[in-house]
């Protein structure tokens, strides 16, 4: 079996990060005894890498290779921090696999990533993205079961944007069900519980679109999963700032809509919000900018009713706006 020197596995969502290292760490061990090839140091602020660079380089006894894991390394990325690892890298110990997790939404550091690369390693991350559909089939796949497609579909929603949870219920499905199961929505149905939230974009693409019953449908599900509702006024203000900051600014294309919101990267959302502000029209811009303001006050106590109920109005209004200018 050919084993890749070290395998880093990034990802934000801890369950998703821990599922895979797992997975990870039983293939590289194969038939032997774990017990005799997994090594996992304990990282501290004291000792920092040192441990882990120290186990990576210990030859292995009575087997022919050793795992060594280092969790939660995104703790120590600075420069100082990294630069035993770095060295350890660049010559690599052949009878050792180094299996680096790495947490969090922040960049893995080139010189590690470049190390990685150049030593022959691996990357793999655990975050879906907005590609969730493949991430569901992938892991489905690698669980051994088999997903009609309208199960997958409501698999999918079922998820909203909180993907950690996918590997229990695809273990209870396996353990149910068994290998190469093929599932149906009433085979799976019974096994989900409460659904997961939504990314905040559902909810403004809703508003956009005009749809009034979608936008509805997505507010409940975000404070349902516990998502505050002054998280969710901060979405569409972001969204509605954006909106009311290309009105009126001359900009021809979403290059230069970028470039008024001062987005790097992918110009995507300037796009949307480009198109927005046209097809609302400084009529339609001011008057969903009015609606946040007035809701903004209610949240703060203008009105005696509960907050959900401001929020449904809002959208609602706010998507009616939007249909009305369509």
């Amino acid at each position: 079996m050919s084993r890749p020197p070290v395998i880093l596995i990034k990802g934000a969502d801890d369950i998703l990060r821990s599922a895979r290292r797992t997975a990870v760490v039983a293939e590289q061990v194969g038939d032997a005894d774990a017990t005799l090839v997994v090594d996992e140091p304990t990282l501290d602020e004291d000792e920092r890498l040192r441990p882990l660079v120290d186990a990576a380089q210990t030859s292995p006894f009575f087997t022919d290779h050793r795992v060594v894991v280092g969790r939660s390394i995104e703790r120590f990325k600075a420069k100082d921090d990294l630069a035993g690892l770095l060295d350890y890298l660049a010559d690599p110990l052949p009878s050792t696999v180094l299996v680096l997790d790495w947490g969090g939404t922040g960049r893995v550091p080139k010189a590690l990533a470049d190390a990685i690369t150049a030593a022959g390693g691996e990357t793999i991350s655990t975050d879906p993205g907005r590609d969730v559909g493949s991430f569901v089939d992938d892991a489905v796949a690698k669980a051994g079961l088999r997903l009609e497609r309208d199960a997958q579909r409501h698999v999918v929603d079922w998820l909203g944007d909180d993907p950690g949870k996918l590997p229990g219920i695809l273990a209870v499905l396996s353990s149910t069900y068994g290998d190469g199961a093929r599932l149906g929505i009433a085979d799976v149905e019974p096994f989900l519980g409460d659904a997961g939230g939504v990314p905040p974009w559902d909810l403004t693409d809703a508003i956009d679109r005009g749809d009034i019953a979608a936008a509805i449908t997505t507010l409940t599900r975000m404070l349902r999963s516990g998502r505050h509702p002054m998280q969710v006024m901060a979405t569409l203000h972001t969204h509605f700032q954006r909106i009311l900051r290309l009105d009126g600014a001359g900009v021809r294309n979403e290059k230069e809509a970028a470039t008024v919101l001062g987005m790097k990267g992918s110009t995507f959302p300037a796009k949307k919000a480009l198109a927005q502000s046209r097809r609302l029209g400084p009529k339609g811009v001011r008057e969903s900018v009015r609606l946040l303001a007035k809701t903004d006050l209610e949240l703060r106590g203008t009105v005696d009713w509960p907050v959900e109920l401001s929020m449904e109005i809002l959208v609602a209004r706010l998507a009616r706006a939007a249909k009305a200018s369509r």
